[in-house]
């Protein structure tokens, strides 16, 4: 127990699982993963850390209120690290009542049980303490005509249930900490991708639907533009802002890769064509439609992430033509795994189901 823990919610998804892996073999840490499993929750993510001495992965809601504050006590984490989220733009226009649940409701318990954790904690316990709220670019809405990309002071205007739900948690933190002074750090990251990834998002979407045969669609005019961060780069990020980012203070994370959405799948196309070069539908861009676009459907992120780059001295590593590049072999060399995600078959195994009829 003398060994520094961290708690990691959400630790078993996209971004958390990176950050977790990351932690284990770059640091002496003990890592205790918090995941409730959800659709987008695999514990295949954390394969090749699940037996770790160094860590602890527990089932359960950040929501629980109850479990958190037992997890807090057993460990006496130094840092709680929150990924823990439901982040689907489209799952939140269909149904944003879990977005509610766990985006704002979770991560208000999560904070109250920090803070009363916090609370009781000696003077050199408090003043080592810190949360950290990982938050998106979505929650400042539309980039204006003639920006250059959202600052940490840019007003909030979200668009989506999804992006209101993560604002409405960053406001909480807030106030965590300007009410309590509980030491909270925000972060605010750009479009991530990278291996791992749900196959519901965009460019692990567009890779599994070219290696099929599949039409690729594109919302609208393709022509909405994100800045994308390969989540490597992401996950050492918040690392970074954990180790020496101000309490009270938010920090933005991009890598300057703006791209449309469109030029992101053609990207994914030419990709996929020059690393599968016997596919029988290349070139992949033929399979391209232009489908009706999503209501709310911002048009332009961009992160400006001067500061974390200027009192940090953090840098992404890899560009996007790099990171795609690592991102679309990943997933030609993992099918068993996007087999697994797609069918169902690691939530079933998980209850001792077997796979899917």
């Amino acid at each position: 127990m003398s060994m520094p823990t961290i708690l990691v919610t959400g630790g078993a998804g996209f971004i958390g699982s990176c950050f977790v892996r990351q932690e284990l073999a770059r640091s002496e840490s003990r890592v205790v993963t918090l995941d409730n499993l959800t659709y987008a929750g695999n514990l295949d993510s954390l394969a090749g850390v699940l037996d770790d001495p160094r860590h602890t992965f527990v089932e359960g809601d950040i929501a629980d209120a109850t479990l958190v504050g037992r997890l807090l006590a057993e460990h006496q984490p130094w840092a709680v690290v929150n990924f823990a989220a439901e982040t689907h733009v489209d799952r939140s226009i269909d149904s944003p009542e879990p977005f509610i649940a766990t985006n704002v409701v979770g991560a208000f318990r999560l904070l109250e049980a920090a803070r009363r954790h916090w609370a009781g904690l000696a003077p050199s316990g408090r003043a080592a303490f810190r949360l950290l709220h990982v938050s998106t670019d979505e929650v400042f809405g539309a980039l204006g005509a003639g920006a250059s990309g959202f600052s940490e002071t840019s007003p909030y205007a979200p668009n989506s249930p999804y992006a209101a739900s993560k604002a409405a948690a960053d406001h909480f933190a807030r106030a965590y900490f300007r009410t309590y002074g509980l030491p909270v750090l925000v972060t605010n990251c750009a479009n991530n991708y990278g291996p791992r990834q749900f196959p519901e998002k965009l460019i692990p979407l567009m890779i599994q639907s070219a290696l099929g045969g599949h039409p690729l669609p594109v919302y609208g005019d393709g022509r909405q533009t994100r800045d994308w961060l390969f989540v490597e780069d992401h996950a050492r990020a918040v690392r970074r802002v954990l180790e020496a980012g101000t309490p009270g203070e938010v920090y933005n994370v991009g890598a300057n890769c703006r791209r449309s959405n469109l030029d992101v799948v053609r990207a994914v196309c030419r990709t996929v064509d020059e690393l599968c070069p016997d596919l029988p539908q290349r070139p992949c861009e033929s399979l391209i439609q232009l489908v009706e676009d999503r209501p709310g459907h911002d048009r332009d992120y961009s992160i400006d992430a001067a500061k974390i780059s200027r009192e940090l001295g953090w840098s992404p590593r890899e560009d996007f033509e790099s990171g795609l590049r690592k991102t679309v072999r990943w997933y030609l060399d993992h099918q068993d795994w996007v087999g697994r995600v797609t069918d169902g078959t690691y939530r079933l195994q998980r209850l001792g189901l077997g796979k899917l009829p």
